[in-house]
């Protein structure tokens, strides 16, 4: 039988194809059923729900869950021991009429600069000054230092036996580390010299043509402002520049001077003045109190009387503690300054992971400049480059430009929130300086900027300052939140962390700088408040109308 079913190739026997059986089909059927039967029993029938339910169904937004919020990190919770924080109440009730200045001095002060009593560092900076001593003033930024040192110079300059000709050339120097600081104290001192309109104001700074600039120096400024390096250029290049009549150097964000790196051309400046006359009024002005400053102060100043707002509060608070002072005097910083704050401003941190920093950013902008409305915010960035990628994406997200397909929405958005941009490499240009008027004169506005920003620069009505980074040093920290809360005004700030940064608060806390915390979940919720960043459930109308 074998041999039969062999094919002549030797290839093994094919099978035969057996056809169902009628069985077959009758079996695979009954099992049809009884699977059929047993999956019938198990679901149960449908639950039917009221109209009440329905309607409450239909009214919850769907919301689906991105992979940003899942495997985070944990936050970890901030360990810091409550410390007495400095702060610097800015106006005290004692009056410029109470100084002995010009009666309309006094009446420009009241009438043209609105102001009417003095600031702490007004009221001991002042006094020094008219008694011709030089001076080290150390106060935190937005205190009123401009007119601390600007009113005893045009008392001075003003009461001179030989009144002041503008041919005669400057009488005063004031350095100033930018462009828009040189501009804002021109403005300060052109309103404080409207009753004594002999005495000419000038400023030179990069940016302008230097031939005009020249022009105006032949013509004579009596007080001229300038950046350290333009003034370098003109010392070098320009021949009708002189200083044989120079009586005051004042140096103005003299720690900012040096930060941008102008300490050979500020030694170029002494040199000069110093080579044609020697004695004069020096006065250095910061915020902080770094090396550079006191070496500064060593070869600019002559027996200075230093004044610092932050230590005459330090000596009125309690006495540290025993621990404290040991835990200072073993502390490995080289300088364990402590800084004064402004006193109606409220410092918070927040911590959030790094996959959530973008998206709770956007939350805090909306929960602070559209819904609660009329706030002015700048958030500062480490880099020019973070500055212009957060600048076209929250300018794309956040302004309207997500609903083309709903024009009507687009203005409203585009309308409550106006994004504008400052880096680090414009300091000396004129788009910077025209960003920086925009920026001034607007109500409302958010500004995203790099560390040029944080530094001398008057900004009115800014409520919210935001560290998207944080900063190098508590120094910085104080610089950027000086930005807000100035001259007696409310201001916030946030600093915004990573869960590795936490031991930045304590850090903080060392230098007497108290923060409470702010949970990133309560600013996520905001995003719930905008139906742009809602899914619906199918079948719900969106509305568009404005929030």
């Amino acid at each position: 039988l074998k041999r039969k079913l062999q094919s002549p190739h030797g290839n093994p026997p094919l099978k035969r194809k057996r056809k169902p059986s009628i069985n077959t089909f009758k079996k695979s059927a009954a099992e049809a059923d009884v699977k059929k039967g047993s999956s019938s029993q198990k679901s149960p029938p449908k639950k039917q729900l009221t109209d009440k339910q329905n309607e409450s169904q239909r009214s919850k937004p769907f919301i689906k869950t991105s992979s940003l919020f899942r495997n985070n990190p944990d936050i970890p919770e901030i360990s810091r021991k409550a410390v007495q924080q400095i702060q610097e109440s800015v106006f005290t009730t004692d009056s410029f009429s109470q100084l002995d200045l010009h009666p309309h001095l006094i009446a420009t002060i009241n009438t043209v600069l609105k102001i009417s009593s003095m600031t702490s560092v007004q009221k001991q900076t002042i006094p020094v000054l008219l008694q011709g001593r030089d001076a080290l003033v150390r106060s935190q930024t937005g205190s009123g230092k401009t007119l601390a040192y600007g009113i005893p110079l045009v008392q001075s300059l003003q009461g001179m036996e030989s009144k002041i000709k503008r041919s005669d050339g400057p009488y005063a120097l004031i350095l100033v580390p930018t462009r828009e600081l040189a501009l804002q104290s021109f403005e300060t001192v052109q309103k404080l010299l409207k009753p004594f309109s002999w005495i000419v104001p000038g400023v030179l700074m990069g940016g302008e043509k230097r031939k005009s600039e020249k022009a105006r120096l032949r013509k004579g400024i009596n007080i001229l402002i300038s950046t350290p390096g333009r003034l370098v250029d003109h010392i070098k290049s320009t021949e009708c520049i002189h200083f044989r009549r120079t009586q005051w150097l004042v140096i103005d964000e003299a720690d900012r001077i040096l930060d941008l790196g102008f300490e050979k051309d500020v030694a170029v400046i002494l040199n000069a003045l110093n080579a044609v006359r020697e004695t004069r009024q020096n006065v250095l002005l910061s915020a902080t109190l770094t090396e550079g400053v006191t070496r500064l102060a060593d070869i600019s100043l002559n027996d200075p009387i230093s004044i610092s707002i932050a230590d005459e509060i330090q000596k009125t608070l309690k006495p540290a503690s025993q621990a404290e002072r040991q835990a200072s005097s073993s502390s490995n910083c080289m300088d364990q300054e402590n800084f004064a704050v402004p006193e109606k401003l409220k410092q918070y941190v927040m911590m959030v992971p790094s996959k959530l920093r973008l998206v709770t950013l956007a939350a805090f902008i909306l929960e602070k400049c559209k819904f609660e409305k009329h706030h002015k915010m700048i958030i500062f960035f480490s880099s020019c480059e973070q500055v212009e990628f957060h600048y076209e994406l929250l300018l794309k997200v956040l302004s309207g430009e997500l609903e083309s397909e709903q024009p009507e929405r687009s203005s409203v958005s585009s309308s409550c929130l106006q994004f504008l941009r400052l880096d680090l490499n414009v300091h000396l240009s004129p788009h910077a300086y025209k960003v920086f008027q925009e920026f001034l004169k607007s109500k409302t506005g958010i500004l995203l900027c790099t560390d040029v920003a944080a530094r001398g620069l008057d900004l009115p009505q800014v409520t919210w300052i935001v560290q998207y980074n944080a900063p190098a040093s508590p120094a910085e920290y104080i610089h950027r939140i000086g930005r807000t809360a100035r001259i007696g005004c409310h201001g916030s700030s946030l600093l915004v962390l990573a869960p590795s940064e936490a031991e930045y608060v304590s850090l903080l806390a060392s230098h007497k700088i108290n923060v409470s915390e702010i949970k990133m979940e309560k600013v996520l919720s905001s995003l719930l408040k905008d139906s742009r960043f809602q899914l619906h459930r199918p079948g719900r109308k969106v509305s568009c109308s404005a929030d």
